[in-house]
């Protein structure tokens, strides 16, 4: 099986890649027909990603949640079903040409890690280690949405100068509003995140909270789209602002996600 996953991980990160193409060609070259293609081969490649984490788990063993390689590509997968369910869901396949490199970027930062199956360590062996990583790549693929919106809302008004990006770019209020949806369910499901791992912490640890790095971030990422949030519903907040907010948000995401992992080690460092 983990041969299987190994090939399918090829596969897909080769079709993340063709979709990232199809669509830079259909922003670039303003071919309408591609943008179907794109999508078709990007859930393509999501169905094959899918595959190769069943494909993982089950030669594993296990959840494939458990170190810097799975998460990764689980995060990467969390990121294509989101984009894939907003392209959807508002008809915006440009959202396609932006969120697909990220994609690719990071499923390449999975690829480099090391794909190596070891015995969880004892406080990893947990009901709780499903609930709680699972949330984490829903929260972190919306918050890469997010993150997708703000850079196009803040590049809008140089991109709708003619009328393919007039005809396929949402105008201000209509961006504004879908990332602050992409926001609002980043941050319900990184609630559910740190709940579960507060209550998985104190049965593995001890202790609710340790101000481990990795927890002591995850906070600060959690405040940070929570004042966006406050300031948007109760000040008012829309527009550049908002999407300034939005992006650094996501900067916070991935300094929890990799930065602590490289500078700040601690009890979550294998993830």
């Amino acid at each position: 099986m983990l041969k299987a996953e190994n090939t399918l991980f090829t596969i897909v990160m080769l079709l993340y890649f063709a979709s990232m193409i199809l669509y830079f060609i259909f922003v670039a070259f303003k071919r309408e027909k591609l943008a179907p293609a794109a999508q078709l081969v990007q859930a393509a490649g999501f169905a094959l990603h899918t595959a190769a984490l069943i494909c993982r788990g089950v030669g594993a063993g296990r959840l494939p949640m458990t170190n810097q390689y799975e998460f990764a590509t689980s995060f990467a997968w969390g990121l294509c079903l989101v984009s894939l369910i907003f392209i959807r869901r508002f008809r915006f396949p440009v959202l396609g040409a932006f969120s697909s490199p990220v994609m690719f970027l990071i499923i390449g930062y999975a690829a480099m890690q090391s794909k190596d199956v070891k015995e969880l360590m004892p406080s990893l062996r947990s009901n709780w280690l499903g609930f709680h990583v699972s949330t984490a790549i829903i929260a972190y693929g919306a918050f890469g949405v997010s993150f997708v919106l703000a850079l196009i809302f803040l590049a809008r008004d140089r991109l709708t100068r003619g009328g393919f990006f007039d005809e396929h770019i949402p105008d201000r209020e209509m961006l504004d509003m879908i990332g602050y949806r992409s926001v609002s369910l980043g941050m319900l499901f990184l609630s559910f995140t740190m709940l579960t791992g507060a209550i998985w912490a104190e049965q593995a640890w001890g202790s609710y909270w340790s101000w481990d790095p990795k927890e002591t971030w995850s906070l600060v990422t959690w405040i940070v789209y929570a004042a966006y949030l406050h300031l948007r519903i109760r000040g008012g907040w829309r527009g550049r602002s908002a999407a300034v907010f939005a992006a650094l948000g996501f900067v916070c995401v991935m300094f929890t996600y990799i930065g602590v992992n490289t500078f700040l080690p601690g009890i979550h460092s294998y993830a």
